[in-house]
């Protein structure tokens, strides 16, 4: 999908969704739409959408832990993307390989489902910038690092960050050896 259509999509669900508000309704977490781990706009840890009951208890955890000390700041964190089931991490991988011309290129961008640690809940995708950016300079205290240089928003645990740093982070998910054949 390319960047115009993912804003399209992203606005066309703002739209459903500001409809739905405007109706008194909010997005219901047993949506069948959200049962692959999707999730809407400004979505929160204390929502009961499988993207987020379906995340590592750990990493839950951590992420509250560090969103309390961020709002202190003023700086409110929201899950984009948290669990994914594997059918919709596949989904992602054949979208970024149609959408930048092959697998590898891809792969720079998008995990396939055997190398993603959305499919086992062990990866947060925190919005926005803001959020991302406090997690960025401070999640090593809650053992929360970015994983990828070129995905500021990607936070997943490392036992002993909070002690020893994080660790550097890969380029892309291309040079995750989690992500090797």
């Amino acid at each position: 999908m390319t960047f115009t259509k993912r804003i399209l999509s992203a606005s066309a669900l703002v739209a459903v969704m500001l409809g739905a508000a405007a109706c008194g309704a909010a997005p219901d977490s047993a949506d069948p739409r959200f049962a692959d781990g999707t999730l809407p706009e400004e979505a929160t840890l204390d929502d009961t959408y499988p993207g987020i009951t379906n995340l590592d208890p750990d990493v839950v955890a951590a992420v509250r832990a560090a969103s309390a000390d961020a709002a202190e700041e003023g700086i409110e964190f929201f899950v984009n993307s948290g669990w994914r089931s594997v059918e919709h991490q596949q989904r992602l991988y054949e979208e970024a390989v149609q959408e930048h011309g092959s697998e590898s290129a891809a792969a720079r961008w998008v995990a396939t489902p055997e190398g993603s640690a959305h499919t086992t809940g062990e990866a947060i995708d925190i919005g926005y910038w803001d959020a991302a950016a406090w997690l960025q300079e401070n999640g090593a205290r809650y053992d929360l690092c970015q994983i990828f240089d070129n995905e500021p928003w990607h936070f997943e645990l490392r036992e002993g960050a909070s002690a020893d740093g994080c660790p550097k982070p890969y380029w892309d998910a291309s040079f995750d050896p989690r992500n090797s054949a």
